[in-house]
Order: structure tokens, then C-alpha cells, then sequence
């Protein structure tokens, strides 16, 4: 082998541990970062909204937004289940309302993880009570998640209350806001409970002895 290949293949070999270190301090590429950020709205000015399809036994989700003062883009009745009636529906709501009916206009998103490629909001009907649910599409994506429920059962809209922890937010990108809201949590609720639950159980008192 000439002299020159050999010296060659010295030089990359030293400078391989090198290339190592340093690829170990190179930061993270932009794109294994989050694309969006996730930014704050007025909760009191959205509804999450069970809305029926054809003869009510399924539901799908519908979040509406007052946009202005206009006019009422909705109204709510009742609790346990309070009942949702659309106003929207009833006239041309263009810079009034926002309508979000389908997962172009929502999705989740979970702290700095958006979700909507590997979760779907799905409203489930059950005995005694609707429940808006984050339901995993692929393997390994997570656990299913109750996100909010109506407290009861009725006929038509429904109004779907938050559970603990969970919370509507715009979408976001490079500080300019888009037509996209997240049903958003901060942690993943384990992590929640881990981090408030006690490290071991409270030790339960003797039970006095009859008489004493």
C-alpha cells in the first residue's frame, strides 16, 4: 500500500474520536424541536361542545370561539349536562364566531408535544355521561386519556367541561397566530399524579377496641 494511503487513513483514524466529541456538544437539530408553540387564550370566550350526529347516538367534538361582541355565537343552559345551543348555525358568523369541527382545527398537544399525528379527540357515549376522549392511533403513542365530560345525559349539544389540568390554547408559529386551537394538558396526567402523590402512604390509626 503506498505511503501516502497509509498516512492517509492515520489521519482520519486520529480524527475520528474527534468527530465523536464533538457531535456530542453540537445542539439539537431544529426540526427534532417543536414546529409550533402553543400560546394562551381567554378560556371564558370558548365552548368544547359534544355536537350529535344524525340521530344523536354519536357525537362528535365542536369547539366555538366568541370572537366579538356582536352578537352571541352561542348560549348555555342547564348543568349536568348544560346544554349548548349553536347560535352560529343561524346566521353568517364571519369575524363573530370561530367554528372548530374537526382535527384541521384541533388537536392535542401535550406540554412541547404536538399529538395530533398519533392521538384523535373522540366523544364517547356512556352510560350516565358523555367524556371527550384523546385516544391513541398508533402503538406506543400513550395511554387513552379522559379530557373533559358533560356530567350527564341529554338530548342535542352538549357542553363538555375540562377535566383537571386540561385547558384550550392557540396555535402558534414564528409569533403569529393560526386558525388552530389545542386541547392542551401541561404534563402528562401520571407525571402529575406521581409528582403530587405522597412518597409513601399516610399510616392508618388502630381502631380502639370496643369499650375503651
Amino acid at each position: 500500500m503506498p505511503a501516502s494511503v497509509i498516512h492517509s487513513v492515520r489521519t482520519l483514524a486520529a480524527l475520528l474520536p474527534l468527530a465523536g466529541a464533538l457531535a456530542l456538544l453540537a445542539p439539537e437539530p431544529a426540526a427534532a424541536k417543536a414546529l409550533f408553540e402553543a400560546v394562551e387564550v381567554d378560556q371564558s370566550k370558548f365552548v368544547i361542545v359534544s355536537a350529535p350526529i344524525g340521530d344523536g347516538s354519536r357525537a362528535q367534538l365542536n369547539i366555538y370561539e366568541q370572537r366579538s361582541q356582536a352578537r352571541p355565537c352561542y348560549a348555555v343552559q342547564g348543568s349536568n349536562p348544560a346544554v349548548v345551543d349553536p347560535l352560529l348555525s343561524t346566521f353568517d358568523f364571519t369575524g363573530i364566531c370561530n367554528r372548530f369541527i374537526d382535527g384541521n382545527g384541533y388537536s392535542l398537544r401535550i406540554g412541547d408535544s404536538d399529538l395530533g399525528t398519533v392521538y384523535r379527540l373522540s366523544v364517547v357515549k356512556e352510560s350516565g355521561d358523555t367524556l371527550l376522549m384523546a385516544l391513541p392511533t398508533k402503538p406506543g403513542a400513550g395511554p387513552e386519556l379522559v379530557v373533559a365530560r358533560s356530567g350527564g345525559t341529554a338530548n342535542g349539544f352538549l357542553l363538555l367541561v375540562p377535566e383537571p389540568g386540561w385547558k384550550l390554547m392557540r396555535r402558534q408559529f414564528g409569533g403569529r397566530t393560526l386558525g388552530h386551537v389545542y386541547v392542551y394538558r401541561a404534563d402528562w396526567p401520571q407525571a402529575a399524579a406521581a409528582a403530587t402523590s405522597p412518597a409513601a402512604p399516610a399510616a392508618v390509626p388502630p381502631v380502639p377496641a370496643a369499650g375503651s
